[in-house]
């Protein structure tokens, strides 16, 4: 009878010490195509549009930092948010890519990387976005978001390299 609890008090403690791992403290390395400062200079018939956004993405390891400059030639009347027609609104957070889709996940901020309050003008709170991804050349890649229509091309700006650090 003391055997087999014997053998089986063994083979869950084996388990246990191997099923469960902590996360490392350090980030990841992320994609090494990515590495960099990507840019968008323009929009397929932006002239046509009434609304567009312009795309400034950087990635550095697992993390990104997206500016988002928005056009409009709608009429917001007196609104302080819009300064006539243009906006930029930022976003930071981590990212992960499973095979051809670019998931980035994290929060709206301020230009200065610092979180942005609630309260003021725009989107606040999380941003999340998925991307098909495709390689036009070594240094243009195709964005096509897939909450919308508009795909957009990004240049390669600025290129670095990943240099994990702490958590």
């Amino acid at each position: 009878m003391k055997k087999p609890f014997a053998f089986y008090l063994l083979v869950v403690t084996i388990l246990l010490q191997t099923a469960c791992k902590f996360n490392p403290d350090i980030q990841t390395p992320g994609e090494n195509y990515l590495q960099g400062e990507w840019r968008q200079d323009s929009v397929t018939m932006q002239q046509q549009l009434v609304n567009y956004s312009l795309y400034n993405l950087k990635f550095n390891c697992d993390s990104f930092f997206v500016s988002i400059k928005t056009f409009s030639k709608a009429d917001a009347g007196a609104d302080s948010c819009t300064r006539n027609g243009q906006w930029t609104e930022y976003a930071k957070g981590v990212y992960e890519q499973r095979n051809d889709t670019l998931h980035v996940r994290g929060l709206f901020c301020n230009a200065d990387y610092s979180y942005k309050d609630p309260t003021g003008c725009f989107r606040s709170g999380i941003y999340e976005e998925r991307f098909k991804v495709s390689k036009v050349t070594d240094s243009v890649y195709q964005f096509n978001p897939t909450s919308g229509v508009i795909p957009f091309k990004a240049k390669l700006i600025k290129r670095n390299t990943c240099t994990p650090k702490p958590l």
